[in-house]
């Protein structure tokens, strides 16, 4: 196993280590940081650069103190508009989060996020380490999913042409399309036109 280890120059707290496996295992990309709760926009906007360029052509794994306690995971959604934009990061980026109960305080602040489905298990909450009011969170990496690239097919939104969509879509009545339409139906004729 060799180590490559990277110091962020961004205001967030952070260390990016490049794992590589044994010939032909592949690598994994392990980020380990802290975002203080009154971070600033500026700050956010390098912790978002940081985890779309680890992003670009690695299997990563990103356990962080994000201190965004008002996301609810179940529904992914977020009552605040930092927390909204680090919800739009974890989206726009495909990440998964993997931590399934609160750890602290009855929220969940310390994260594990991946891009590999099959790459992280057994994700359990410790005790704190030391004076700290942190728990830990211990989980492992499956070699296995190391090398293995996803066949799922996934849109590139950062490519699209936004203005393009928005000009199609407002060329519907939505009005007249939508009127007396329950829900689902409503739900199903938007992405039918979206598509």
């Amino acid at each position: 196993m060799e180590l490559h280890l990277g110091m962020d120059q961004d205001p967030m707290k952070s260390l990016w280590v490049k794992i590589k496996g044994n010939t032909g295992a592949g690598e994994v990309t392990v980020g380990v940081g802290y975002r203080p709760p009154d971070q600033d926009n500026r700050a956010d906007k390098a912790l978002y650069r940081q985890i779309g360029a680890a992003l670009c052509s690695q299997t990563v794994v990103l356990t962080v103190d994000f201190n965004h306690p008002s996301v609810c995971w179940k529904d992914n959604t977020a009552g605040h508009k930092p927390t909204k934009k680090f919800l739009e990061c974890v989206d726009d980026n495909f990440l998964l989060q993997m931590v399934e109960e609160p750890i602290r305080k009855g929220a969940m602040l310390d994260l594990v996020l991946t891009n590999n489905e099959g790459l992280v298990a057994n994700v359990e909450p410790k005790s704190s380490l030391g004076c700290s009011d942190h728990n830990m969170v211990e989980f492992k990496t499956l070699r296995v999913a190391w090398g293995v690239r996803s066949k799922l097919t996934t849109l590139d939104f950062r490519r699209a042409d936004f203005g393009f969509l928005s000009d199609l879509l407002g060329r519907v009545t939505w009005v007249k399309t939508l009127y007396e339409r329950e829900g689902q139906g409503s739900w199903l004729l938007f992405k039918d036109h979206l598509l």
